[in-house]
């Protein structure tokens, strides 16, 4: 019963705070029952403080060190401290190694033995070389006309290339980057590192960097442009390019080669004629003067204000045509006199002819008349390929269509000026003989009677010989 009203007392003590300290003293306890009560609770609270010592010290030795740190840990108060964070974010921060790469590598020690061993026996082959070797550097070790120097830095490198430990190598990393800074160290000793020539700089695009370009963009016009791949509207322009330029080159070596003919059929000397030429290039000059090189030679009736070219359609003062008869006519407007043109005009012309007006414009209208069916549907197909390519073109890529009109004066203007030098040329080359001259041949005389060409009949059935013919004969009886 004593003990029990002990117990009570002292948890009332422990539990009641200043309210249980008053009721103990007004329970009028004695002074030596209250200071054992006293110590017994002060003895508690101490215990309950450091908990961990006390558990730490009461554990017996054979505890393992998980039970301990477990035992002795900080006890969960439910939120987690700035040192337990810190410590799992550098924890966090790197990927754990593999168990087995954990801790500082091991270095394998050689084994040695100390045993006393018999040296292997050398064959006979590998003594001979020995022996020679050890009689080269001997020779060489005993020349006069080597300074004491040189036999010496002689004997170091026989030494460091043959003496013992030279061929062994470390079998760790430490001992390979170990022995890879000896070397290096020893290069840059010798100066070899020395006026190394610099290697050319990375070629970096520009283009790689820029925020302001997609990246799936970049990569796919660099697939692009790597392959050789071109759009489907590209591959089209290229094909009107070519055709416009094939028409346009046959277009004027016609031109070209008719022009000279008739000029040349007119007669009078060489000069006459060139400077006739030069006369209607001049003429050509001034009434139909070359436009700017563009593919886009002409626009449709309902695209007449493309800004591109509102120039270009803009029509030059043409000078009078006849379409009777060629226009290499002498006949000359007395109003009209060769204005100041962009272009220098031939020094001669202008030394002997300062105020000359100038001729017509030449040309031939039986000419355009019998090539009319070809160059129009020349510009026909060269129209649809146009259309073709600007379905699939875009906006700022699309041309618009030819014109023949427009294709004759730019080849007018174009040919005029290589008139007078292709009426040279033609005046100047040899003639071509028109008669076929026989030579000797090869052969007999029965071999100009036989024909050039042979035919040759091959056929992979069996051929028809003796063998077939008495099979057939025994047949037929």
């Amino acid at each position: 019963m004593s003990r029990r009203l002990f117990e009570a007392t002292e948890e009332a003590l422990l539990e009641g705070g200043r309210a249980g300290s008053k009721a103990v003293e007004e329970v009028g306890f004695s002074e030596d029952l209250k200071n054992e009560l006293l110590e017994r609770v002060k003895a508690a609270k101490f215990r309950s403080e450091n908990a961990e010592a006390f558990a730490e010290a009461g554990m017996s030795s054979n505890v393992g060190q998980g039970s301990r740190q477990i035992a002795t840990g900080q006890i969960w108060t439910g939120e987690e401290s700035s040192q337990d964070a810190m410590l799992r974010m550098l924890d966090d921060a790197r990927k754990p190694l593999k168990p087995g790469l954990r801790g500082p590598a091991k270095i394998p020690s050689p084994v040695i033995d100390l045993r006393l061993k018999r040296e292997p026996k050398q064959k006979p082959g590998q003594r001979l070389a020995n022996a020679r070797d050890k009689t080269s550097i001997y020779a060489i070790s005993k020349d006069s006309q080597m300074s004491e120097k040189e036999r010496e830095q002689m004997r170091k490198d026989l030494k460091d290339r043959f003496g013992p430990g030279v061929g062994t190598m470390p079998n760790s990393f430490r001992g390979l980057a170990a022995l890879a800074n000896e070397r290096i160290e020893d290069a840059i000793a010798r100066g070899q590192f020395k006026n190394i020539p610099r290697g050319k700089g990375v070629v970096r695009d520009t283009r790689a960097d820029n925020p302001f370009i997609d990246t799936t963009e970049y990569i796919m016009n660099k697939m692009i442009q790597r392959q050789e791949i071109v759009p489907p509207w590209i591959e089209k322009q290229q094909e009107l390019v070519k055709a416009a330029n094939i028409f346009r080159a046959r277009l004027r070596n016609d031109w070209k080669r008719h022009a000279a003919r008739t000029i040349s059929s007119r007669g009078g000397s060489l000069e006459e004629q060139m400077r006739k030429a030069d006369r209607f290039a001049e003429a050509e000059m001034v009434y139909n003067p070359k436009r700017k090189a563009v593919e886009q030679t002409s626009l449709p009736a309902k695209a007449t204000n493309d800004p591109v070219l509102v120039k270009n359609i803009q029509d030059a003062p043409c000078g009078p045509t006849s379409n009777d008869s060629v226009q290499d006519s002498p006949e000359i407007k007395g109003d009209i006199l060769a204005p100041e043109v962009t272009e220098p005009e031939p020094a001669q012309i202008r030394a002997q002819h300062p105020a000359i007006p100038l001729p017509v414009l030449f040309r031939d209208p039986s000419w355009e008349a019998a090539e009319n069916s070809y160059l129009t549907l020349a510009i026909k197909n060269l129209n649809s390929l146009t259309r073709s390519y600007n379905l699939m073109a875009p906006d700022l890529a699309k041309k618009p269509y030819f014109s023949l009109d427009r294709e004759l004066k730019s080849c007018y203007a174009d040919v005029a000026p290589l008139l007078s030098q292709a009426i040279k040329e033609r005046a100047v080359r040899p003639p071509k003989s028109l008669v076929e001259k026989i030579g000797h041949r090869p052969g007999g005389m029965l071999e100009r009677f036989a024909s050039d060409k042979a035919v040759i009949y091959d056929s992979k059935k069996p051929l028809y010989g003796f063998k077939e013919f008495w099979s057939d004969l025994w047949k037929g009886a």
